[in-house]
């Protein structure tokens, strides 16, 4: 069940990311930092990341142009998060029997919220042209109330009346619709697959193959390494342990090393794409500076 003092944060954190994915950018408008926070809220970090992690990837691609709405990822990982917790949901059957279906019905909450801000931005415009400050103000921050409670009031609604829907789905899911329980959750690990292939198909992939070959062979070869690594811990660990002595434990160590080793190889190869990049520029730049001399 989900507490009423965690509906209340949880609506509140929803007005925040809607805004801080507008104006502050200090990163909590994105999925993955709504799963943290609402894992955080909720008890279970370990679901929030996952389901915020796995939405982050689902929209890896997915972008807006000018003022069109896309689906509230983040939204969609709050409302899939919280009932996975407090309904026992699975974590894939939660991202797609609940976060991918919120984030979609959002976009009209979104476009809802687009409507009432213009009418307030009208309503700016006419306070500036009269030089009636204190209304302007008032308008300006209305204009955010309305962006906020475009998130706030269907989340909250989700989460103060769905709890009853959503433990029956699940029990059914678990029950007579295990099939269909089952499809979703495969449904919801293929689905970071979808954004990954999103992203690719607007990377320029042709251009820069070379790359994207070599990126995923190191990935490949550092994964199938430090696999190995563990492995040979936990099998240090049993032989010692059998032997009655101690062992240094390094699947700790060697946990997280496979990322942090492809994410310094990715920033290697991007510092060098800018530096490369930089050289016509600066050598463009020197041409003109005598030519300027010359005349």
């Amino acid at each position: 069940m989900i507490a009423w003092w965690q509906i209340l944060l949880l609506t509140l954190y929803a007005g925040y990311q809607i805004m801080d994915e507008l104006n502050w950018y200090t990163c909590a408008g994105s999925a993955v930092f709504s799963g943290m926070i609402t894992g955080l809220i909720m008890g279970d970090l370990q679901t929030g990341l996952f389901i915020g992690g796995s939405m982050q990837l689902t929209v890896l691609g997915v972008g807006t142009f000018g003022g069109a709405s896309r689906i509230d990822a983040n939204s969609g990982t709050l409302v899939a998060t919280a009932f996975a917790v407090g309904a026992g949901m699975n974590p894939e059957t939660a991202l797609a029997a609940i976060g991918v279906p919120v984030a979609a019905i959002l976009v009209y909450t979104d476009i809802a919220g687009r409507f009432a801000n213009t009418f307030f931005g009208h309503a700016c415009d006419a306070d500036i042209e009269k030089m009636n400050w204190g209304a302007y103000n008032v308008h300006y921050l209305l204009g955010a109330v309305s962006w906020m409670l475009s998130r706030m009031i269907p989340v909250f609604l989700a989460l103060a009346f769905g709890q009853g829907l959503v433990e029956g789905i699940t029990t059914a899911l678990n029950g007579d619709w295990k099939w269909l329980g089952d499809g979703l959750s495969v449904a919801g690990g293929a689905l970071p697959a979808v954004g990954f292939a999103i992203l690719l198909r607007y990377l320029p992939v042709k251009k820069h193959v070379a790359y994207l070959l070599l990126g995923f062979v190191v990935a490949a070869l550092f994964g199938t390494a430090f696999t190995s690594i563990m492995n040979l811990n936990t099998n240090i660990v049993a032989v010692n342990g059998a032997l009655g002595k101690g062992a240094v434990n390094m699947v700790g160590m060697f946990n997280n090393m496979s990322m942090l080793a492809i994410a310094i190889i990715g920033f290697a190869l991007s510092l060098l794409y800018y530096k490369n990049n930089q050289r016509p520029v600066a050598a463009a730049g020197a041409a003109e500076g005598d030519d300027d001399d010359e005349l």
